[in-house]
């Protein structure tokens, strides 16, 4: 197979992807690096197992950790599935080469006091009167307070935030999907308020700007991007000295929408709410495809095994009494 005829096949690939409503960029950026890899080595013939290996192990940051190698080669499998009905002798990676990714990780779950302490950091960020502390503040804040993504916070225009009704429109998740998030009225306050900070400071207003921008030279009014907002996180973080309760190498921006639903379980059952009832809601509220990666949340997370024991000691009881 020609290097140029893999490249039409990838776009192919996402162009027929983006008509299901699945958008992955990171997908695209390994396929596409992937294609360019064979034209680089001037690789004819079919697509084998060993070349894509030998792609996975030239890891951009020169890992030498097989399981980056691993996840790198996990992102080309769907789509060596797909070319083979056009090129039947194609291979599929599987998971032998580099071995057996490692499930789901356990997040760091914030306490209340952390997630004030962060905020109060973001907060001081910048020199006063600079709006840099209230984007931060207020981004995080957001998080924490819906369980939306980063990517989803980023991508929020000025237009998807309904401060009448108090409604934020997320457009094209994860999962190519659109879905309304109602906020509480703490939430809707507080974004009144950085929208003022913001005007004041003179960064854009009209409907179809970013809700969050960048405040410095050539990027003043930019779109934040999720590298530049993981930086200035991993410095707060530092600064905090929090001690990692999960199994990622750190506390990260991404479990403040964990915590989010993990303290929402918590609550409804501190209320005597029937969580397999709520369960639903709570997996299109966040914008999970499948209830079962809520559901998740019972077996990985040490303050909810203690609901999921429960729950299971509940059913065995039943079960008894059936079968007495």
């Amino acid at each position: 197979m020609s290097a140029t005829s893999l490249h039409r096949r990838v776009e192919d690939y996402f162009a027929e992807r983006h008509r299901l409503g699945f958008v992955n960029r990171r997908q695209a950026y390994a396929l596409r690096s992937f294609a360019t890899h064979i034209q680089t080595i001037r690789h004819r013939g079919p697509l084998t197992v060993e070349v894509m290996a030998d792609w996975a192990r030239r890891d951009s940051h020169g890992s030498t950790d097989p399981l980056t190698w691993a996840r790198r080669l996990k992102l080309l499998r769907t789509f060596m599935r797909w070319l083979q009905q056009f090129e039947p002798r194609t291979e599929v990676p599987d998971d032998t080469i580099f071995g057996r990714l490692p499930g789901r990780q356990a997040p760091h779950i914030y306490t209340e006091q952390e997630i004030i302490d962060l905020l109060a950091a973001a907060r001081q960020l910048g020199t006063a009167p600079e709006v840099r502390g209230a984007i931060y503040e207020t981004l995080f804040g957001l998080i924490a307070s819906t369980g939306m993504r980063l990517s989803e916070a980023l991508a929020l225009r000025n237009e998807d935030a309904d401060l009448r009704y108090g409604i934020l429109t997320i457009h094209q998740t994860k999962f190519g999907k659109s879905r309304q998030v109602p906020m509480h009225a703490s939430t809707v306050e507080a974004l009144r308020h950085y929208r003022s900070m913001r005007d004041l400071a003179g960064l854009p207003t009209d409907a179809d700007s970013p809700l969050f921008v960048g405040t410095r030279g050539r990027l003043r009014g930019m779109p934040l991007s999720g590298r530049t907002v993981d930086r200035v996180f991993a410095r707060l973080r530092e600064q905090l000295g929090w001690h990692n309760r999960g199994t990622h190498h750190a506390p990260r921006v991404h479990d403040l929408r964990h915590t989010f639903v993990v303290r929402r379980i918590l609550l409804w059952q501190a209320q005597g709410v029937d969580v397999d009832q709520a369960m639903l809601s709570l997996s299109t509220y966040v914008g999970h495809a499948m209830v079962t990666n809520t559901y998740w949340y019972l077996s990985a997370v040490p303050e909810l095994m203690s609901l999921a024991a429960g729950r299971f000691e509940s059913y065995k009881q039943n079960a008894e009494v059936r079968d007495a």
